[in-house]
């Protein structure tokens, strides 16, 4: 039983429910398998912790059919449990409001505003806001279109972010219902498993219907949307593992308990730590487009500033955010501009030559470096509504597309991203 079942999850809820039926529908006296003159066939009722299941054996194994999704559920629910969710989350910290941290809070909307940017780590002293930075970005998500009820957010439109299941609709030629919803947030936990992250057997399908379900992870959760991790230095190694597959390939591979399925993972990752806890693997650092650099604040006037505003928000969380609700949907609008003319935006072949040039005298490994920088100076090009991208831009992003990809100097005493400034002025001087 375990064989089918798998050993990776439980479900009490399932086992309450089943103990809690009336044991008259399961007969005592049919424990004994009754044969059947086919050979190799038995048919009969099996008794596993004091629950009578009724299984089929046909020569040594289980006869049970394989479903990819384990819950399918109607527009209106779906819509109506994101109703409900919204209404029951916890109020955030206007992002508008946050004082300072300009540098931090510029590569989080650069990746919003263009997620193939490859997400932003973020390191600083602790208390100096970064995970309230990170999930007040909540409010300021644009809204994309997926298909209703698919547990993957599928794109209507593109066969790379679409679930196995939505292509074979799409093949047979069923019409797909689509619905708008805001890009997901999806938190890491350090002590989720990797069974948690990736997907694993449906226990409850199992020992209600006999059948092999796969229920998805967080990973089905954060397509096309934001997986955050707070303290990524502190993460363990196999769960590095799995995001680094992922984050490679943009697709989560399962094998568990005789599932075999593949589903689209592309996500803006978003990591932050205190590098005083311990360094990031250089495999994972290099994964992530964008370093911001957070240090605590020392103007004593802006301290009060920020100590007075959060006690603000601390005695009336709703009214401090109806104060700055003005301010948040400029910025909405703004991001929302910026993405729709992203497309348009252009840069310049003696740019991009510089741009080069610049990673290949710091001795940049590989060339992420150049095409995050391309990006992100675009994607700043378009929050400022240009439609060309300046050196300006490309001065602004540099540092923080090209500071985790040098090689590290343990006798180099300047900052890195200090670094690249210098060779900047030097190359586009």
């Amino acid at each position: 039983m375990a064989t089918v079942l798998g050993t990776s999850a439980s479900s009490s809820s399932t086992v309450a429910m089943l103990a809690s039926r009336s044991l008259s529908s399961y007969s005592t006296t049919s424990s004994l398998p009754s044969f059947s003159p086919i050979p190799g066939f038995c048919q009969g009722r099996k008794f596993y912790g004091g629950i009578g299941l009724k299984v089929r054996k046909r020569r040594s194994q289980f006869q049970v059919s394989v479903s990819n999704v384990a819950t399918e559920t109607g527009p209106a629910q779906e819509q109506a449990r994101r109703l409900v969710s919204t209404e029951s989350q916890r109020p955030v910290y206007p992002f508008s409001a946050i004082v300072g941290q300009d540098e931090m809070k510029l590569c989080l909307l650069l990746n919003v505003i263009d997620p193939k940017i490859g997400g932003v780590m973020i390191m600083g002293d602790r208390g100096t806001g970064k995970s309230t930075t990170v999930r007040s970005l909540v409010d300021l998500l644009p809204e994309i279109k997926v298909v209703a009820g698919d547990p993957y957010n599928s794109d209507p439109n593109d066969s790379d972010l679409m679930g196995i299941e939505v292509r074979e609709k799409i093949s047979r030629g069923e019409e797909l219902s689509i619905t708008l919803t805001k890009i997901n947030m999806v938190d890491l936990p350090l002590g989720a498993t990797e069974d948690r992250v990736c997907g694993t057997i449906d226990i409850e399908k199992a020992l209600t219907e006999g059948v092999k379900a796969f229920e998805p992870g967080l990973l089905a959760k954060a397509n096309r949307g934001i997986l955050y991790v707070d303290e990524v230095n502190l993460l363990d190694d196999h769960l590095v593992d799995v995001l680094l597959d992922s984050a490679a390939s943009g697709w989560n591979t399962v094998e568990r308990e005789g599932i075999s399925i593949s589903h689209p993972a592309r996500f803006i990752l978003i990591g932050s730590g205190n590098p005083e806890e311990g360094e990031l693997r250089p495999q994972l650092l290099d994964r992530f487009g964008m370093h911001a650099q957070v240090s605590t604040v020392k103007d004593a006037e802006l301290r009060v500033k920020i100590v007075e505003e959060r006690a603000r928000f601390d005695r009336n969380p709703k009214e401090f955010r109806e104060s700055y609700k003005a301010e948040q949907e400029k910025l909405q609008q703004q991001i929302s501009s910026a993405r729709s003319s992203l497309s348009a935006v252009t840069i310049d072949h003696d740019l991009r030559v510089k741009i080069s040039k610049v990673c290949a005298e710091l001795n940049v490994d590989g060339l992420r470096g150049d095409i995050v920088t391309n990006r992100g100076a675009r994607a700043l090009a378009a929050l400022k509504g240009r439609e060309k991208v300046t050196a300006e831009e490309i001065a602004t992003v540099i540092p923080n597309c090209l500071r985790h990809r040098l090689r590290k100097d343990p006798l180099e005493s300047i900052d890195s991203g200090l670094l690249v400034i210098e060779k900047f002025y030097e190359v586009f001087s």
